[in-house]
């Protein structure tokens, strides 16, 4: 069993009782990088089941800069499992290992890009038949807060889930595109969250995740749910150790239109007072989006290569906007 740091259990890797908001969301998400193959992407599955449907994304980046995706919002009853939509999470030894599996198809987007217009990107495009198997082992312990007083204290359509936990992870198995079958080996960061959510209860966020290795990794985040209310920081995590983040600063190098990012560099602080940076070039990326009430959210997804001191790592670069 991994390390637990925060007022978690082991049993809350799997589903809880759906709470009683209309926008209770419980969801998780896990992204993985080959460094051999240049192969990666995420998944995830947010039940919404007092709405009566998942969220469920699939995402996988090319070498060649295609990125394959896919949305859909499948009905469900409950939230008894996170299977829908032909993607489906299970949970082997709770804190260390479990399995994401996806057999559908995905969208092909030679410019991803044009995902800015889901209708027209969904009816210009081909799709390619996919099947993910992979397997999500710890190389880290699991973080995070079973619950988050600053998120209780808020209305419901005020939240972003209350209760959320992330974990680093060595990733293996295969990815099948149409006739070409891959072995994965490389690593990623994996996600749980439940509580109330609507994706425009906060101002911004960029979130960084990144892996170097089984001894090595680190999320960075800057969450601001107003001028007023920022909250930064993250963790690193060394030879399965944590170390706490209690200062960042986060800059973006963007595209033309001032909200895709293209690069990132960060600075940090970590409990013990030392300092660091990293910098990360983006190796592929698609703008998506969430609506709700006249409100549009962008959520611009970079695969990322990141460099810290000698080591060169892989992860992901996720800046959300209200615009």
């Amino acid at each position: 069993m991994a390390k637990i740091v925060g007022n978690l259990k082991p049993e809350d890797d799997f589903t809880h009782p759906l709470g009683p908001e209309s926008n209770f969301n419980e969801s998780m998400y896990f992204n993985f990088f080959d460094p051999e193959r240049g192969i990666g992407g995420f998944t995830r599955i947010g039940n919404r089941a007092n709405e009566g449907h998942a969220e469920m994304t699939v995402t996988l980046y090319l070498p060649d800069g295609r990125v394959l995706f896919t949305f859909k919002r499948p009905a469900i009853e409950n939230n008894d499992a996170f299977d829908a939509g032909g993607l489906r999470f299970e949970v082997l030894d709770p804190t260390q290992r479990l399995r994401t599996e996806y057999a559908g198809s995905l969208l092909e987007l030679r410019e991803p890009r044009e995902m800015a217009d889901p209708r027209k990107a969904f009816a210009e495009n081909p799709v390619k038949t996919v099947r993910l198997d992979l397997e999500h082992d710890a190389v880290g312990p699991m973080y995070g807060s079973a619950g988050s007083s600053h998120e209780e204290s808020r209305d419901a359509d005020q939240q972003f889930a209350k209760a959320h936990y992330e974990q680093h992870m060595h990733v293996t198995g295969q990815v099948e595109i149409g006739d070409e079958r891959f072995e994965i080996d490389g690593y990623g960061l994996r996600d749980h969250s439940w509580g109330p959510r609507f994706w425009q209860a906060i101002q911004s966020y960029e979130w960084l995740t990144m892996n170097f290795g089984p001894d090595l990794g680190a999320m960075i985040s800057i969450v601001r749910r107003d001028a007023d209310h920022v909250r930064a920081g993250g963790v690193l995590v060394r030879d399965g150790e944590i170390e706490l983040i209690t200062h960042a600063t986060i800059e973006g190098v963007y595209e033309e239109n001032g909200l895709y990012h293209r690069a990132v560099a960060a600075t940090f602080e970590t409990q013990n007072g030392d300092s660091h940076r990293v910098t990360g070039e983006v190796k592929g990326f698609i703008p998506l989006r969430n609506r709700r009430s006249g409100m549009t959210t962008h959520i611009g997804e970079g695969m990322t290569e990141w460099r810290f001191g000698d080591r060169v790592g892989y992860g992901m670069s996720e800046f959300l906007r209200q615009i």
